[in-house]
């Protein structure tokens, strides 16, 4: 690929600041300066080195956000900020993009990545893919609130949802549902066609994977690889090797 296309997908440089850095003698490939920015490069064999650094090629990019409430699950919004305004400097200008939606509201576990195969599959319906929710609502849910989600509700619009797995707390102002699906507020509309009204919203798992304890709401850290590997076996795709 081009020198600055490699930089560009990097997020580190665009393509104009490639060029720049081309001319000022800031970039190295093999340990030799390199004279043009389209000059042909190996992502898997050539050292590439931007003013001493190295810099590592990476075909996707995958982040766990601790979405805090305030913010949108999108790339750009005209009223909200969202949530990739939460990425490093790079990773924002690599084009990553949430896994999924988390309304306004709600926080809790998300996904960000460029990887849109992988996406695609975690968030079809045929992979079951379980997201677990922490919630609170405003008055008790009833008694027969964990038979009727596991044998699947019917919400006020006719819709139907599929089977969902309930445990309440004692006093059952809130507990923890797991979903296999994703439709518009679901756990809300859940609460509500049970006769409740849910107060606080929290994703506390993705795929099997917890919210990170370490992250506050606001900050991000890269997926791991043990982590992208439960991710890609939960889509049905084989680890990279």
């Amino acid at each position: 690929m081009r020198l600055d296309r490699f930089f560009s997908s990097t997020g580190l440089l665009t393509r104009r600041e490639t060029a720049v850095a081309v001319r000022r003698g800031e970039i190295l490939q093999n340990g030799r300066p390199v004279f043009r920015p389209d000059v042909q490069v190996d992502p898997a064999t050539d050292r590439i080195t931007l003013r001493g650094e190295p810099v590592v090629y990476r075909e996707f990019v995958y982040f766990f956000l601790h979405k805090p409430t305030g913010y949108v699950s999108a790339t750009e919004d005209g009223r909200f900020p969202v949530v990739t305004d939460l990425l490093p400097e790079a990773e924002r200008r690599r084009g990553l993009f949430p896994c999924g939606r988390l309304d306004k509201d709600t926080s809790g576990l998300m996904l960000l990545t460029d990887d849109g195969a992988l996406c695609h599959a975690l968030l079809s319906p045929r992979r079951g893919v379980e997201k677990v929710y922490r919630f609170v609502c405003a008055s008790p849910l009833p008694p027969e609130a964990e038979r009727s989600l596991l044998a699947g509700l019917t919400l006020e619009n006719g819709e139907a949802c599929r089977a969902a797995v309930l445990r309440a707390d004692e006093d059952r102002l809130g507990g923890y549902v797991t979903l296999t699906e994703g439709k518009y507020h679901e756990v809300r509309r859940l609460v509500a066609a049970l006769g409740s009204r849910v107060t606080s919203l929290t994703r506390v798992s993705f795929a099997g994977i917890p919210l990170d304890p370490a992250l506050s709401p606001g900050e991000c850290r890269p997926v791991t690889g043990e982590e992208l590997a439960i991710l890609r076996a939960a889509a049905g795709k084989e680890t990279e090797k």
